[in-house]
């Protein structure tokens, strides 16, 4: 058997066993995904040796959980929620990376690193939000709407830092870029892609597989001219969102959205390095408690300024209180540029992964989700 087949088998093979381990200990079932990869990664027995091609796998994950997140959110609803947000979505920013260096600093780090430290710790995971988030609350709710379009923001000012670390364009060229790819993608759902649906609406199937294939056709599209694929399958969710369809695609691609997901949180266990984790775990821990108070304080403070209700303002701030996938991607890409050493590197990493774990726990003992351990809190 090829090795990348053995790779998935054992993936999937793990994360079943796991999985039935964390339903029958009432536990977060993503835990048990991020410790299959914890064990089985090249930290671990060695399992799965390499996570490059799982890695591209986890990729296409990603690109159809944002595709879908898109699907569910029509055009108009989207501006009006990013224009509402704007205030909230700034101001979280400057707390928590105000906080956030604050601490690096007292911490040993020196300034620039410190700083930079802090810009990681900014974003949200907009991943680890719509998985746990209950889809009626997703499509129909305040909550679900307003905290995809705050950690939208996030997503984009993090596309933006990446491709200016990777030198792909100037922020003016890459909005140029994304305004020419929603026009494509606005036009041709109105003029081509909503009239062969209809053609093909008996055929579920088929319905299926043309969604899959114009989000992940986007993707690719973005890719070749420099632009982030991921973001590109969001604009193809929001133009596909204005069809008769959308709420029955967005049913029927779940599924498909999930297992794909499955290897990216494999991915992110496998990148626990036990060996170099001694070392740097306290001050991982405190870094990543203190971030975590600063976006639920922050969150709950700014939505209430706003005119949100208490109990919306606080579980929205801890919905969005864990770090960003985007922060890893950027952290390594801040090291290889030497802009900071390995420890800062390894902190930020094992940082952000103590948030996404506690905040899973919390997320799933506190608040309604699909992966709820109690029968009050088990919704979708």
């Amino acid at each position: 058997m090829h090795q990348a087949l053995l790779d998935i088998s054992v993936i999937v093979a793990a994360s079943a066993l796991l999985a039935w381990l964390a339903v029958v200990l009432r536990q977060p079932i993503i835990m048990a995904y991020v410790a299959g990869g914890m064990l089985a990664g090249p930290w671990g027995f060695k399992l799965v040796s390499g996570t490059e091609f799982i890695d591209a796998v986890s990729q296409f994950g990603i690109i159809l959980l944002l595709f879908h997140a898109g699907v569910v959110l029509p055009p108009r609803r989207l501006v009006q929620l990013l224009r509402q947000t704007v205030v909230v979505t700034l101001g979280q920013f400057l707390l928590t990376w105000t906080g956030a260096t604050l601490l690096a600093l007292a911490l040993g780090f020196g300034l620039k690193t410190s700083a930079l430290v802090g810009l990681s710790m900014i974003f949200g995971s907009t991943i680890l939000l719509l998985k746990l988030i209950p889809t009626n609350t997703l499509h129909h709710q305040r909550m679900g709407a307003f905290a995809v379009a705050v950690l939208l923001a996030d997503d984009i000012l993090a596309i933006c830092i990446l491709s200016l670390l990777s030198g792909v364009g100037h922020p003016a060229l890459l909005l140029a870029k994304g305004l020419m790819l929603a026009a494509v993608a606005f036009g041709f759902e109105h003029l081509v892609l909503r009239r062969m649906m209809v053609r093909a609406e008996h055929y579920h199937e088929v319905l299926f597989l043309m969604a899959l294939g114009w989000g992940v056709g986007m993707a690719m599209a973005a890719h070749f001219i420099g632009f982030s694929p991921v973001v590109a399958a969001f604009i193809a969710g929001v133009a596909l969102a204005r069809g008769p369809l959308a709420v029955f695609l967005a049913e029927g691609l779940k599924m498909f959205r999930d297992f794909f997901l499955v290897f990216f949180f494999f991915v992110l266990g496998a990148q626990f390095n036990f060996g170099q984790a001694g070392a740097i775990i306290l001050p991982s821990l405190a870094l990543a408690l203190a971030v975590m108070s600063f976006k639920v304080l922050g969150f709950s403070t700014l939505f209430r300024l706003v005119g949100e209700a208490k109990k919306f303002s606080w579980e929205a701030g801890i919905r969005m209180s864990q770090g960003s996938e985007f922060a890893l991607v950027i952290a390594a890409a801040l090291h290889g540029l030497g802009h900071i050493d390995l420890r800062a590197w390894q902190v930020i990493q094992i940082t952000i992964i103590i948030t996404m774990v506690i905040s899973s726990y919390l997320v799933v003992f506190l608040l309604p989700t699909p992966l709820g351990v109690t029968r009050g809190m088990k919704q979708d």
